[in-house]
């Protein structure tokens, strides 16, 4: 007689959480107590960290695969390197379960934490989920877990939550953590000064915490400052927890809705009368590119430090936002915002940067430009970081140089001041028509607020008769309303009526409108503060492809001659 075929066993991925047993899930120890083979990982010293927290759970009939790493952290003499004799570790971990899978075994294979998050069951599951049942049991991670060790939340609201490999480069790391909300960092040890490094680089080493071995009698929880790199183990995390949580952060922001009295300037002059605030629409001339709008009020002063005390220098950052929301900000900018104490700016690009405790926000009119960049070098001086605001990139007919003007005056020589370009609002209003900017162009701006109107005409019209594309930026206002039609008449005298001419509006704005004229056709009445003309060269080709018929617009890069 033959024997009936044997049914394969199935294979548990059985998560034994961050390391206190008591945090093993009723699922967990089921499935341990449950399977025939019970499997863990270890490093060539042989003590699993997997099997001890499960201990108390294993039978003396249960049989034991204990799967040791040929390498780790050291150095290893495999033709591959580490990653060949990882993987030539992970093919013989599978023959030796997928034999006992075979034969009608069922298999629990431990894994620190949550066998989904960072686990060596990861790399088995995907060889032999194929050929065998699986089923995975989750198990609290020590992502959660560095919650409870902190004794505070790690996202609130509507805050967000990055996960981290340490093993990231060090640029990469500063990028993700600093438009982070909150974070977790994972794989320490070697990699926790590069972790440090990218903390500091946008300062967010004051707001980081370290936890080694969560939930263990051996946990210790230190702030990232105060850890020596060379006793980091593997088992540990950094966390950008949530600032929501902060009690910190919460007593600095009730101590800012109270200290607007107390907020003086350079000068000694009150707040409300260097930046006063505005919430009507005006002259865009201040910043590059279409305004955008957001909401909330501005805040005080989060320190309501007295101007009279020792403290040391902060930073302004002066920053591009883009021309509208966040997927037009740079990961540097992110980097810049969350590390702020304070936001400075014209109303409605404060408004575009979202609330958060600690943070306070000073908006002003646009108009008092000097005043608003010796407000934030003032604040900086007395220890704060201050990030100015502007629309596309701030040093495009924007923030940049007003700050600095002011700054290399002798009383702020010594306030550091950085500048994080932004994306332009003519290079997006380009992109949305193709690449009229693809040769040589011009960049003007019409406002006669800060230059007599005479000297606008006459650099245009000698941009106009160099064939260059033009890139006109606030080209109009509720104050200024004949402006464009004075230069389109001048333009008529130089160019072809039929040069293509892009009218962007609020571009990246949900009433966002890119409209492909030509000079002689281009209407002066549709033309407001919010749109960006681009005014083609001789070369410039409007054309329109395919069945849509989409409408594209680019000047070729061969000019002839």
């Amino acid at each position: 007689m033959t024997a009936p075929p044997t049914s394969p066993g199935t294979l548990v991925g059985v998560g034994v959480g961050p390391g206190d047993p008591m945090l093993l899930t009723l699922a967990a120890v089921d499935a341990i107590t449950r399977a025939d083979v019970v499997a863990f990982h270890s490093a060539r010293h042989g003590v699993s960290v997997a099997r001890g927290i499960v201990e108390a759970h294993l039978r003396p009939d249960h049989v034991e695969e204990h799967l040791v790493y040929p390498v780790t952290t050291e150095a290893t003499t495999h033709p591959g390197g580490y990653a060949g004799a990882l993987a030539d570790f992970y093919d013989a971990a599978t023959a030796r379960l997928a034999e006992h899978l075979a034969a009608g075994r069922s298999v629990a294979l431990l894994a620190e934490g949550d066998p989904f998050v960072h686990s060596s069951y990861q790399h088995l599951h995907a060889r032999l989920a194929d050929r065998f049942p699986t089923r995975v049991v989750p198990g609290i991670s020590s992502i959660t877990a560095v919650g409870a060790s902190l004794g505070r939340p790690l996202v609130e609201s509507t805050e967000t939550l990055s996960v981290l490999p340490g093993t990231l480069g060090e640029e990469e790391l500063a990028a993700r953590l600093g438009e982070a909300d909150a974070a977790v960092v994972m794989k320490l040890g070697r990699t926790f000064s590069t972790v440090r490094a990218a903390l500091a680089r946008v300062g967010r080493l004051e707001d980081a915490w370290y936890v080694e071995r969560a939930s263990t009698p051996r946990e210790r929880v230190l702030r990232v400052v105060d850890v020596d790199p060379a006793q980091v183990p593997y088992f540990s995390l950094v966390v950008l927890p949530s600032r929501t949580g902060d009690p910190a952060a919460k007593r600095a922001l009730d101590a800012a809705r109270h200290a607007a009295a107390r907020e003086i300037d350079a000068t000694g002059a009150d707040v409300t009368a260097v930046a006063p605030t505005v919430r009507e629409t005006v002259d865009a001339s201040a910043g590059d590119g279409p305004a955008a709008t957001g909401s909330d009020a501005t805040e005080s002063d989060a320190t309501g430090s007295d101007p009279g005390e020792s403290v040391a220098v902060g930073e302004v950052a002066v920053v591009g936002l883009g021309p509208a929301g966040p997927l037009w900000l740079t990961p540097e900018a992110k980097a810049a915002l969350q590390a702020a104490t304070d936001v400075v700016g014209y109303t409605t690009y404060v408004r575009r940067v979202p609330a958060r405790p600690g943070l306070a926000r000073h908006d002003s009119d646009n108009k008092v430009e000097s005043e608003r960049a010796e407000f934030a070098l003032d604040l900086a001086a007395r220890g704060h970081r201050v990030v100015v605001v502007s629309s596309g990139d701030p040093g495009v007919f924007a923030m940049a140089s007003a700050v600095l003007e002011v700054a290399c005056e002798p009383a702020y020589a010594d306030v550091p001041v950085r500048i994080l370009p932004g994306m332009t609002a003519a290079h997006a209003a380009a992109a949305r028509v193709g690449a009229p900017l693809g040769h040589d162009y011009a960049t003007i701006s019409l406002s006669d607020r800060l230059k007599p109107f005479d000297v606008v005409r006459e650099r245009v019209r000698a941009a106009a008769r160099a064939d260059l594309v033009i890139a006109m930026y606030n080209p109009a206002s509720r104050e200024r309303t004949w402006q464009v039609g004075t230069i389109r008449e001048d333009l008529l005298a130089i160019r072809d009526p039929s040069t293509p001419v892009v009218v962007a509006r609020a571009v990246g704005a949900p009433d966002e409108c890119v409209r492909v004229t030509t000079l002689g056709e281009l209407d002066p009445d549709v033309v407001d503060m919010r749109t960006l003309l681009l005014v083609g060269s001789s070369r410039t080709v409007a054309a329109r492809r395919g069945s849509n018929g989409q409408d594209v617009v680019y000047t070729p890069r061969r000019y002839p001659g």
